[in-house]
C-alpha cells in the first residue's frame, strides 16, 4: 500500500490545474461520454476511453467509433499514468473511482444522464463547456411530426415495455407514434393483451441473439396476429445512451411512422 501511494502521488505531483477552457488531457470513465469524446473532441486532446468502448464495440457500432482508441483499465493507476486535466463520468458511472480521483487532486465533471429531450440539448451543452468547445456546435430537436393514428410498442428484454413517462416514450410522441401502452414507466407486458389488442408496430430496442431475455419477442404470437404487427428495426445503439444522436432517432422514427401510415392506406379499401 505505501509503494502504491508513493506511485500515485509521484504520478499527480506535477500536475497543476488551471482554468483554461481547454482540456487537453481528456479521460473518459463511462460508455456515454466516451462516445461524447469522440464525436466532439479533436483525437489528440482524448488521453484514453473506458474499457466499455472495447468490450461493446460489436454492440454499439456508433459510426465515429470504429477506429481503435486508447483505452485505461477502469484501474485508478491506469488512469493517474495518463495525468488527465479533465476526468469526464455519467451520473451513475464509476461512482468510487470518480471519488478518488477526485481526493487525489484530479478534476472531475459528473454529466447527468438525461431524461428529457431538452435535458439533452443541456447535456450536450454542459458537455462542450467542460471540454473548451462553443456551446454553438450543439445540435436541436427537430420540430415535432403531428401524431399519426398508429400506436407502436417498444420492447425491452425480457418481456419489458416503455411506458409514458419514460425518454423512449417522448422520442416516439415527438416522431410522430402513439404509444401502445398505456401506463407509466417500464411496464410488464401480457401475451394475452397484446393478443386482444395487437399494437400496428412492434420495435426491438434491445439486442439481438439467443439470450433467454429475448425469447419473448421470438413468441409465435406476433406471426399468428392477424395483420401481425409491422417489425421496425432501428441502431439499437442509439437507445443505449441520450445524446445527439437522440435527434437522428427521432427522425428515424419520424420516417417508420410515415412508411406504417402509408401501408395502412393500402391495405386499407
Amino acid at each position: 500500500m505505501k509503494s502504491l501511494a508513493a506511485l500515485l502521488a509521484f504520478l499527480i505531483a506535477p500536475v497543476v490545474f488551471s482554468q483554461t477552457p481547454a482540456p487537453q488531457r481528456i479521460v473518459s470513465l463511462d460508455l456515454c461520454t466516451d462516445w461524447m469524446l469522440a464525436l466532439h473532441v479533436e483525437r489528440e486532446r482524448v488521453a484514453a476511453l473506458s474499457p466499455m468502448q472495447r468490450i461493446s464495440q460489436p454492440f454499439h457500432p456508433a459510426p465515429w467509433m470504429k477506429n481503435a482508441w486508447p483505452s485505461h483499465d477502469g484501474s485508478l493507476e491506469s488512469i493517474a499514468l495518463y495525468k488527465p486535466d479533465l476526468v469526464l463520468t455519467g451520473q451513475y458511472a464509476a461512482i468510487g473511482l470518480r471519488e478518488q480521483l477526485s481526493r487525489l487532486g484530479f478534476r472531475v465533471e459528473v454529466l447527468p444522464l438525461p431524461a428529457t429531450l431538452e435535458e439533452v440539448r443541456d447535456y450536450e451543452r454542459r458537455f462542450l463547456a467542460y471540454a473548451g468547445l462553443p456551446s454553438e456546435r450543439a445540435g436541436g430537436a427537430p420540430p415535432a411530426r403531428t401524431r399519426g393514428k398508429k400506436r407502436l410498442l417498444l420492447l425491452g428484454a425480457n418481456a419489458i415495455g416503455m411506458g409514458h413517462g419514460t425518454f423512449e416514450d417522448e422520442l416516439m410522441v415527438r416522431s410522430g407514434w402513439n404509444n401502445y401502452l398505456t401506463g407509466n414507466g417500464l411496464v410488464r407486458l401480457d401475451l394475452e393483451q397484446i393478443a386482444r389488442d395487437p399494437p400496428d408496430a412492434v420495435l426491438w430496442a434491445a439486442p439481438s441473439g439467443a439470450a433467454l431475455a429475448n425469447s419473448f419477442a421470438e413468441h409465435p404470437l406476433w406471426k399468428a396476429l392477424s395483420p401481425p404487427p409491422l417489425r421496425l428495426d432501428t441502431d439499437y445503439w442509439r437507445w443505449q445512451c441520450p445524446g445527439p444522436w437522440s435527434w437522428e432517432l427521432i427522425q428515424e422514427l419520424g420516417r417508420l411512422a410515415r412508411q406504417a401510415e402509408e401501408e395502412h392506406r393500402e391495405r386499407t379499401p
